[in-house]
């Protein structure tokens, strides 16, 4: 099975440096493209081998390329989306810390494509070893010739900075990112305009998250169709899925596109831990919809997750276990989604602390049954096309589902006035990794 993301991370992940990572076929793409293949004809590629974005929307990578005009006059912009605070996600972090260099050649490889003369890492502001990680390699890269001006005597100049933003888990979305790297209070613009048209400080600019850029090294060298036989489905590639809570070993892994949220939980997270039963699952990250035991055998992509009625997010799996309270569960979530609401509309900035208003009295107690209705008016008047962006739809995913799968549970809190799981302990056996 190939790994083409992951199989020159190091045990004890400490990064390849530019010769190490030069040694393994480093850079061998950025010359590739360099030697004679035009802008249009890497798009052609990466449209052809299917890759579509990894930070959660799973839109085509070369299609999204394709809107910016090659022909506007310079500055254009391309920008890695590394501001990973999904919660329950971690798959970038590996990547930022243990193959920099991937990045970075990826970054220049799509900089290319879209003729990007100004490049930007927007980094996660408490992923410090990143920071630090990512500079060493920035600067050896400049050193080495693949940055800065003429690079490898193509003609061809890139610039590449490195942003640390001030933690806001609304510039996931990509104009609020752009709005932060302006220094602008990080909220969602109007579109149209399109980034690939009037993007950073209103020149064409692509968004690309981490995992993503790291694909196309590898698509370049190798292939289209070598890409597309790489996934179990027609989505194409490689996935690192994770997953977290209590099984008895979490992580994350990289694994065909279209392995099984089963095969994920029993084989290579070590299933349950001990003395648990799996009840649910978010298979994305904190905004998707649960999954449950009559979908353990879907296939991890973006078509038949979303046939089971959810999506495959960022592919970083959440469990929830029986003896965890699907109720204070979706509290915790919505509480983070209050948080983090940017408040620029209405619906987000009132709706959800509301819900999380309504949650909070359910879990202690004071609950009554109309407030389900109230939940349920929410999950609809806060989902899409109701605000003025996907924030509060993904907010309320969780929300949505649980109360469709875990309806019980809401009730017996009401019906109860308590939780019946505050009072159990868990108690975590030898055996368990962590």
């Amino acid at each position: 099975m190939e790994k083409p993301l992951t199989k020159h991370i190091r045990k004890d992940q400490r990064p390849l440096s530019l010769k190490e990572y030069e040694k393994v076929g480093g850079y061998e793409s950025v010359r590739k493209i360099l030697k004679g293949i035009s802008p249009k004809e890497v798009q052609k590629i990466v449209i052809d081998s299917n890759l579509r974005g990894r930070g959660g929307a799973g839109f085509g990578t070369g299609l999204k390329w394709s809107f910016v005009p090659l022909d506007v006059l310079k500055p254009k912009y391309l920008i890695a989306n590394a501001d990973e605070m999904e919660p329950g996600t971690f798959k970038d972090r590996i990547l930022l810390e243990c193959t920099p260099h991937q990045l970075i050649e990826g970054m220049i490889v799509a900089a290319y494509a879209i003729q990007a003369d100004v490049s930007f890492v927007f980094l996660r502001w408490a992923y410090k070893t990143a920071a630090d990680t990512i500079t060493k390699a920035i600067h050896e890269a400049y050193e080495a010739g693949y940055l800065g001006k003429n690079i490898l005597q193509s003609g061809y100049d890139l610039e590449m900075h490195l942003h640390t933003g001030v933690g806001r888990y609304m510039c996931g979305e990509e104009t609020a990112l752009l709005n932060s790297l302006e220094g602008k209070r990080a909220t969602p613009r109007a579109k149209p305009p399109f980034p690939q048209i009037s993007g950073l400080f209103g020149k064409p600019t692509i968004v690309n998250n981490v995992e993503t850029l790291c694909c196309l090294p590898h698509i370049i060298n190798n292939g289209a169709d070598w890409f597309n036989e790489l996934s179990l489905t027609n989505d194409s590639g490689t996935k690192i899925y994770g997953v977290s809570g209590k099984v008895k070993k979490p992580g994350a892994w990289e694994l065909p596109m279209g392995t099984t949220l089963r095969e994920l939980i029993e084989v290579h997270a070590g299933g349950m831990a001990d003395g648990l039963k799996f009840r649910g699952a978010l298979p994305g990250g904190a905004s998707t919809d649960f999954l449950v035991e009559d979908h353990l055998d879907v296939k991890m992509d973006y078509t038949h997750v979303a046939a089971a009625g959810s999506r495959l997010g960022t592919g970083t799996v959440v469990i929830l276990d029986d003896k965890t309270c699907p109720v204070g569960f979706i509290k915790n979530l919505e509480h983070f989604f209050a948080q983090e609401s940017c408040g620029f509309c209405t619906p987000c900035r009132e709706g959800i602390p509301w819900v999380e208003k309504i949650l909070n009295s359910i879990e202690t107690g004071e609950g009554r049954l109309e407030d389900l209705k109230l939940l349920e008016f929410h999950t609809k008047y806060l989902g899409p096309g109701n605000t003025f962006c996907a924030f509060a739809p993904g907010a309320m995913e969780p929300l949505q589902s649980g109360l469709k799968y875990f309806r019980e549970d809401f009730e017996r809190h009401i019906q109860e006035k308590k939780c019946e799981f505050k009072n159990f302990k868990f108690q975590v056996s030898n055996s368990v990794e962590s």
